[in-house]
């Protein structure tokens, strides 16, 4: 039988089954059409298992760098009832099972990623071949779409690595190395990929060395131990618990089908696990986060007609903190960068930055000694422009002064070559005033990082009037390669995410005034889902950098951003967040959070006020969803999922709620609406001013998605 998604021979007593066949996706992933190709390559194989006429199977995969990614997303999006979503299951768990009770041997050669359904695969293997390449990663990612595995994935794991290395996994979808799959018993050999093909046959009856550690050997027995058992679990979902803050049903629902289904038949714990999936796949949670994974794989393409220059090496202008954390990704990635500043201090603190960045990965051995070594000398400290002529992109970085960039610019134009791309790291001055100071402003954009740049993916950059459509390509193909996100937006105030943080931290700061506490506010905003409240964030920032900040937002947009001066007057009597050890919380040495600062209590109003949650909540994310809209009416952005992409990667906005605008949506604009105009009256008519483009939307029955 011939098929078009797989393909299946044997060959001297061996069966074949290779994966990933005639797809033009850079990601083999299974589809309705390959999992209907899988059943029928089943019907031969159990044919030949019967016959005794084949030795073993081989699963392998014709696409490089990637053994299976797992299912289709779009065929989890497309359930669109519980019903739909059981059955979906239970035609991986008939494929899965049949092969795990094939008499045969199989063997799966992995190579590249592998993950969800492409490990579950694997789980039902006997004997398992990695790839050295460093691309391979074996994982059980669904509980980040808002699922868990459906193909029978929470029932095998356990059995091949023990219960509590198999509900890190699950739990945290984290992404295992080669080397380390073998050390928890998930791979059995490691090899080159170029031999596995050729020496499947020998490791099909090669011996397994099953012998188990120490360690291996607790877990294994506190797995089947009842008490020790139980005690795994609460210690799981305590830690779910805290992570998660309740807002993902995903992990408990994990916990609880691993827990109650232990001990159980197949069919049975099988038959529940689909039911769950079924469940999960239709909350809202769920839904949001699949909204996200399609919103973000889009932002990964590039127009394949797109002209750009390529990247091979870079040079940061400004060292320091944040010059050393762009110095990093550059050398990251193999860049080799030129850090300049105007001497040796500016230069030792960037590359301390740097080092710190690459020790993380060290200390996690997602790096060894040798490559920590040579990618910290791949960073050329200096005080000269010397060697810039090689340059392809450089990325300012230093002071947030207009005159001091454009003096900048002007001397960086005579040291580099005619193509090099020329950025700004600017967080909120004029790009487009900036572009004056070049000969050549269509090869200058925005660059605007954010920090921590070694934990921050989003990258806004930014256009102005005279930049090429080729400059924008190349940072954003750049961008791509480095393994950020980014989003082109337009110059203004703020460009997009802290344009729309602007108003978030500025109500925070006349609630303040009116009377809120700093922990009624900062637990309202975090039982909202946001990862810190927006004191804490303050603080973390700066309340100096606050001040300004908002400052120049004032002066940009006018009224509706009108700063309180609660920030100028705590900068004034020297609090200015964590940097300084005191803000409107107080750090230990270490940057610990020590609790509320008490000094800056007796700064606020003498006065209590108790806000009900919810109207705290609406107070300071209502104020973003307009701005939101202000902001697509000036073209700072073209839709809405920018937006939502931008604050989601930028400012961390719960995930579950699938973005600002999504969450806007979800709710109803004309509740939205009516909730501005109410506060436009009780609290404030110029900050809680509605957008035009907003109230159109209600007018016209319209969503921010589907415009």
């Amino acid at each position: 039988m011939s098929y078009k998604k797989v393909s299946f021979e044997v060959k001297d007593y061996i069966a074949y089954l290779g994966l990933g066949l005639n797809t033009e996706k850079s990601m083999t992933t299974l589809t309705e059409e390959t999992l209907t190709e899988m059943m029928s390559v089943m019907d031969e194989l159990e044919k030949l298992d019967k016959e005794g006429k084949t030795k073993g199977l081989v699963i392998f995969s014709h696409k490089a760098d990637c053994f299976l990614a797992g299912v289709d997303v779009t065929l989890i999006s497309g359930l669109k009832t519980e019903a739909d979503a059981v059955k979906g299951c239970e035609a991986g768990h008939a494929i899965y099972n049949r092969i795990e009770d094939l008499k045969m041997t199989t063997i799966a050669l992995v190579d590249g990623l592998c993950l969800g359904g492409g490990c579950e695969l694997v789980l039902s293997c006997n004997r398992v071949i990695a790839s050295d390449n460093p691309k391979t990663a074996i994982g059980l990612p669904e509980v980040m779409l808002g699922v868990l595995p459906g193909f029978g994935g929470t029932y095998r794991l356990p059995k091949r690595v023990g219960l509590p290395t198999a509900l890190d996994m699950i739990l945290s979808g984290k992404q295992i190395r080669a080397k380390k799959a073998v050390k928890l018993g998930l791979v059995d050999w490691v090899m080159p990929k170029e031999r596995m093909l050729s020496l499947a046959p020998e490791y099909l009856s090669k011996k397994i060395d099953d012998s188990k550690s120490f360690k291996d050997s607790i877990e294994s027995v506190a797995g089947d131990n009842f008490i020790t058992r139980k005690i795994i679990f609460q210690k799981a979902r305590e830690t779910v618990l805290k992570k998660s803050k309740g807002f993902y049903p995903a992990p408990l629902k994990i916990l609880e089908l691993m827990e109650n289904g232990h001990g159980k038949k197949r069919e049975v714990y099988l038959a529940r696990e689909a039911q769950m999936f079924a469940e999960l796949s239709q909350t809202p949670q769920s839904k949001s986060l699949q909204h996200i994974f399609f919103m973000t794989d889009r932002s990964k393409k590039l127009d394949k007609n797109a002209k750009f220059v390529k990247v091979k090496r870079g040079a940061v202008l400004g060292a320091g903190t944040m010059g050393g954390g762009i110095a990093w990704l550059f050398a990251k990635n193999d860049q080799a960068p030129y850090m300049k500043d105007l001497n040796s201090k500016g230069l030792e603190l960037g590359l301390k930055q740097a080092s710190e960045n690459f020790q993380g990965a060290l200390k996690r051995k997602r790096m060894s000694y040798d490559d920590f070594n040579r990618k910290m000398t791949s960073i050329i400290p200096t005080t000269s422009y010397d060697g810039f002529k090689g340059v392809d992109l450089v990325v300012e970085a230093v002071i947030e002064d207009m005159n001091i960039k454009k003096k900048v610019f002007t001397e960086l134009e005579e040291y580099v070559s005619e193509d090099c791309l020329i950025t700004s790291n600017t967080s909120s001055l004029s790009v487009e005033e900036m572009s004056t100071a070049l000969k050549k402003p269509e090869r200058f954009a925005g660059l605007h990082f954010f920090n921590p740049v070694n934990k921050m993916p989003l990258v806004e950059i930014i256009k102005h009037s005279k930049v090429s459509e080729e400059t924008i390509n190349s940072l954003y193909n750049w961008c791509l390669k480095v393994k950020k996100t980014p989003v082109v937006v337009g110059d203004g105030p703020g460009f997009l995410v802290n344009r729309i943080l602007a108003p978030f931290l500025n109500e925070s700061a006349y609630l303040l005034a009116e009377g809120v506490s700093v922990e009624a506010l900062d637990q309202a905003i975090l039982n909202f889902g946001m990862p810190m409240g927006p004191c804490r964030l303050m603080d973390e920032i700066g309340l100096d950098v606050c001040e300004k900040v908002g400052k120049v937002m004032e002066d940009g947009i006018g009224e509706r951003m009108k700063a309180c001066d609660l920030s100028a007057r705590v900068t004034s009597s020297g609090f200015l967040g964590k940097k300084s050890g005191s803000g409107f919380y107080k750090y230990d040495e270490k940057g610990k959070s020590a609790g509320v600062n008490d000094a800056v209590i007796k700064l606020l109003p003498n006065k209590s006020v108790d806000m009900d949650e919810t109207s705290i909540q609406m107070r300071v994310f209502l104020p973003m969803i307009n701005e939101a809209a202000y902001i697509l009416d000036e073209g700072i952005v073209d839709e809405a999922e920018k937006v939502d992409l931008g604050l989601i990667y930028g400012i961390g906005f719960p995930p579950f709620r699938g973005g600002l605008l999504k969450y806007a949506d979800d709710e109803g604009l004309d509740r939205i609406v009516n909730a501005i105009d109410r506060f436009s009256s009780s609290v404030s008519p110029t900050r809680y001013a509605l957008s035009p483009y907003l109230k159109k939307l209600v007018e016209d029955k319209k969503k921010f998605y589907e415009c």
